[in-house]
């Protein structure tokens, strides 16, 4: 009887990893196809021959590589920050047992979660024309790092949470200081968690395009999701290299993911169990 439901488990999350995939197969497979009638014709075969050369054209001639880069910069730059601020947040809220206030910080922390993103579109606009950086990268990477804050405390702050109070003692012992605490003992050890947010904050930093899309006019300066909207536009005629362009925006997602999965879920769990 067990392992019947377990069979019936696993048939269930083949089902589910088949529709999650087929729409990416469907892309990867267009994306080196010889042209239009080809995808037509058999838009879910595999191609007759496979060209390769769709990944040369989309990198090359419709600016991905601008956009990659530009993305990949951001992405990074503003998970990397993000993860500092809110590790010295959750540090100082959930260790520094001397600090009054950080119940009531952590509190208004978490207030940013409650407030929809695209409630905030308009009056950040308008900070940031007035700021005069509109129109340049600071214009998102402002945003993005702080928008990421809220969800990267809850997270360090559980696992911090879960340390034992020893940690401290024996530290001060040995004639730590708080910052020696913090970058010696409590960093080191909460690792997990940071890969965790790190990761996490960057898949929502390079899939983002709203914010993308209305404070970013430069071609130059766009992301890779609001240069995919560009590249439709221009080579709608061309499918194969269109698809080309989506794998590339896919791809690199995946493979962190893949390769640090184990990862995202230590440091999503850790801080519900105590230690």
């Amino acid at each position: 009887m067990r392992a019947a439901k377990k069979s019936i488990g696993h048939i269930i999350l083949w089902v589910y990893l088949i529709i999650i995939l087929y729409p990416f197969l469907f892309v990867l497979f267009s994306s080196v196809k010889s042209d239009n009638q080809e995808i037509a014709s058999n838009p879910f075969g595999i191609p007759s021959t496979f060209h390769i050369e769709n990944y040369y054209e989309a990198w090359v001639n419709a600016k991905i590589s601008v956009y990659f880069f530009n993305s990949l910069y951001i992405a990074t730059l503003c998970s990397i920050v993000s993860v500092i601020l809110a590790s010295m947040a959750s540090f100082a809220i959930t260790r520094m047992r001397y600090w009054k206030t950080s119940k009531g910080m952590y509190q208004f922390i978490l207030i940013g979660m409650l407030i929809p993103g695209n409630a905030l579109l308009l009056p950040i606009f308008i900070m940031l024309k007035d700021a005069g950086i509109l129109g340049t990268h600071l214009a998102l990477i402002i945003p993005y790092t702080a928008g990421a804050i809220p969800f990267t405390v809850i997270i360090l702050s559980a696992f911090m949470r879960s340390l034992p109070g020893e940690l401290e003692e024996a530290s001060v012992m040995d004639g730590l200081s708080a910052k020696g605490i913090f970058v010696r003992i409590i960093l080191p050890i909460t690792v997990p968690a940071l890969v965790t947010v790190f990761i996490v904050n960057f898949i929502g930093n390079w899939n983002e395009f709203l914010m993308a899309n209305f404070f970013i006019s430069t071609d130059e300066l766009r992301t890779l999701p609001v240069g995919m909207v560009g590249f439709r536009d221009i080579y709608n005629t061309n499918y194969a290299q269109m698809s080309a362009g989506i794998v590339y925006s896919v791809v690199p997602v995946m493979i962190i993911y893949a390769v640090l999965q184990k990862q995202i879920i230590e440091g999503l769990t850790a801080g519900s169990v105590k230690g």
